[in-house]
């Protein structure tokens, strides 16, 4: 009974990974969890910790050979090597490389080497199996000099991790710029109303993407010729879009320019401009 009991408590910790492995399958397909920092956290470890841990788990069962800090530097070490490794491999498949296909090469990747690893560690008799409990009774050595390199590569570990986490979660500013465009009326960039009759309206669709990263207060102007056609103010905050058709009639026959002039905040000069020639009959 006492050896039963013993066994099962050597296999806590890969209980623990089965149940983190189908917690991060919930929390990074299933809504309204995939919008929460728990899904960042657990993509994380399924990413950079689990993979590694279970296949060293596998790979060396029991207790004697790495100690518990070893174990947690390979496991990083080898999670970080094994993803790639599988992503190239799904590049040769037809899955491609995708969220959902690496996410579930992960997931197998992982459950895979965890029942390898319990199923060795079953095999292997009394207190020669590896456990959290025994492992912990080597995470820093006898010896001075090896504990203070043991701490120095714990600490290692600790600083790469919190500096990668920083650089995921931490949102990057990119250039700042704005999207301006005009598209033809079936709303593609061709067939521009370019040959025109007097008194025949004609339609083109003009686009603005806010990409600056602050609010910012456009002014859009059209002309034809020297002819003011519309001004419009239309503010945006970041990653603001703002679509519509304009529509306009030529009086006069003859080619004249169609510009169409993009302030912003209170500049003078045209911050974007863009224009068509326009000839009419």
């Amino acid at each position: 009974m006492k050896e039963k009991k013993e066994k099962e408590c050597s296999l806590w910790d890969l209980y623990a990974v089965y149940f983190l492995v189908a917690l991060s399958a919930i929390a990074i397909n299933v809504p309204p969890l995939d919008q929460t920092p728990l899904r960042t956290a657990l993509g994380l470890l399924m990413t950079l910790f689990l993979p590694g841990y279970a296949l060293v788990s596998a790979l060396f069962p029991g207790k004697k050979g790495l100690g518990l800090l070893e174990r947690v530097a390979l496991s990083f070490g080898l999670s970080i090597a094994a993803t790639p490794l599988l992503g190239l491999v799904l590049n040769y498949t037809p899955f491609g490389i995708r969220k959902d296909s690496v996410l579930a090469t992960l997931l197998l990747f992982t459950l895979l080497c965890a029942l390898t690893a319990h199923y060795r560690r079953k095999t292997i008799e009394g207190e020669e199996s590896f456990s959290l409990s025994a492992g912990h009774k080597a995470f820093l050595p006898e010896n001075r000099l090896d504990k203070a390199l043991t701490v120095l590569l714990l600490l290692s570990i600790i600083i790469s991790l919190s500096v990668l986490v920083y650089v995921i979660v931490t949102p990057k500013q990119g250039e700042k710029f704005t999207e301006f465009y005009i598209l033809g009326p079936a709303g593609k960039a061709e067939n521009y109303p370019t040959a025109l009759k007097t008194g025949v309206n004609a339609t083109v669709i003009i686009g603005i993407v806010n990409r600056e990263y602050e609010q910012i207060n456009y002014t859009l102007r059209v002309l034809l010729g020297n002819e003011s056609l519309r001004t419009q103010g239309i503010p945006l905050v970041h990653n603001q879009s703002y679509s519509a058709e304009f529509t306009f009639s030529p009086t006069r026959n003859g080619t004249e320019k169609l510009s169409f002039q993009l302030y912003r905040n209170e500049s003078i000069e045209p911050y974007r401009s863009l224009h068509l020639w326009v000839k009419t009959e």
